[in-house]
């Protein structure tokens, strides 16, 4: 598994960086509102310059960012599949074969693009939901050894994760306030299955 997280590592840095450096190049780092519209930089550049460059640059554009996204997934889904796995091994007392993980990945990935065609408005929800999950990446944990640990009240290791916990606490707390000031400031239209 840890061959696997790396070449897709590697693979998404050789697909995303020459695109980052191409994209800072050309834009820099003044680009206009006006100028880049809010599908970011792949719909600036298709707006653009989709007429005045030639089929093999936006090949290979298009390419780069399928495969930045299919190793993504693969790493991000990977405790999904895990625990898919987990469940199968203790309700059969057997080995997962190499048919049901595949079969497990295939149901997944199609449940993710039913999500994501069902709702596509998801992307203007994600810094409230991101808000609300902070704690659990970053405050949760520094709670959670305090408690399973046990160390000496006011020792070094005990103010760092107790200030740790509490800084994501109230990083998260911010974020849900700035995500819900911007949901109400721009509105969400919730149109199902119309992208």
């Amino acid at each position: 598994m840890w061959r696997g997280v790396t070449v897709s590592y590697a693979l998404i840095a050789l697909s995303l960086f020459p695109l980052a450096i191409a994209g800072y190049w050309v834009y820099g780092n003044k680009v206009p509102a006006d100028y880049m519209p809010k599908g970011g930089l792949l719909t600036g550049f298709v707006q653009h310059h989709g007429h005045t460059t030639s089929k093999f640059v936006k090949g290979l554009i298009y390419m780069l960012i399928i495969i930045n996204s299919l190793c993504s997934y693969q790493i991000y889904a990977m405790p999904v599949f895990d625990n898919l796995e987990m469940r199968y091994i203790s309700s059969k007392n057997r080995q997962c074969p190499w048919w049901v993980r595949t079969g497990f990945r295939i149901c997944f990935g199609g449940i993710s693009y039913l999500v994501a065609v069902a709702f596509p408005f998801l992307g203007r929800l994600a810094a409230l939901i991101g808000g609300i999950t902070l704690p659990l990446t970053y405050a949760y944990p520094c709670f959670m050894w305090i408690l399973i640990k046990k160390p000496r009240p006011n020792s070094a290791m005990w103010c760092i994760n107790l200030l740790l916990g509490c800084l994501g606490m109230i990083l998260a707390v911010l974020l849900i306030l700035a995500a819900s000031w911007n949901l109400h400031d721009q509105g969400v239209n919730g149109n199902f299955f119309k992208p």
